[in-house]
């Protein structure tokens, strides 16, 4: 019986990669299409490169989450995490989060990458970490244009315009709720242990 639950659990997990590396792909084949009916989307080989890369190293990621924990509230914080950290990079790369993507302003967001990472690194991605990590990683993101400003990047009417603020202020609360979940992740183990 315990060997036919573990097949079917696998089964399913094998499933649920499929259909996130085919969303994946599909991602990244969507400019290649759009690109075929509209001279408005005009994507370069570095491109599908970099998009790539990101979106491989949030599927690595996500494998590595599911491999490592069966605890969901861990997986869901992890996720959104890479969710996050995706998107901001995405954006950022896109069109720019402050202003156009040229606007120096956008290189701080490079800084809340780095505040995440660096804070899961040295939490050891132990959930009780991870929390403060992704804690530091909101204040980071929130902190983006008042540091702009200190630094005198960007106009000050594009660093406190509403779209800016409203961008700011829903990765912050990504964060947030990411910490929040490891929080909950980490209550779980307490509990477990």
């Amino acid at each position: 019986m315990a060997a036919n639950t573990k097949k079917t659990s696998g089964r399913s997990g094998s499933r649920w990669r499929i259909a996130g590396w085919g969303a994946a792909a599909l991602i990244l084949l969507h400019p290649l299409v759009a690109m075929r009916f509209s001279d408005e989307v005009n994507w370069s080989a570095a491109d599908f490169l970099f998009m790539g890369a990101l979106l491989g190293g949030v599927g690595l990621g996500l494998e590595l989450v599911v491999r490592n924990t069966a605890n969901a509230a861990y997986r869901a914080a992890a996720g959104l995490a890479l969710a996050s950290a995706f998107l901001l990079v995405w954006i950022n790369a896109a069109v720019g989060i402050i202003g156009s993507g040229d606007e120096p302003a956008n290189l701080l967001f490079g800084g809340v990458l780095a505040v995440a990472f660096l804070g899961a690194i040295a939490a050891g991605f132990r959930a009780a970490g991870m929390v403060r990590a992704m804690a530091a990683a909101a204040l980071a993101q929130a902190s983006v244009p008042a540091i702009a400003t200190a630094l005198g990047l960007g106009s000050t009417a594009l660093l406190w315009s509403a779209e800016v603020l409203a961008l700011t202020g829903v990765f912050a609360a990504m964060w947030l709720l990411s910490a929040l979940l490891f929080r909950k992740a980490a209550a779980c183990a307490r509990i477990r242990g």
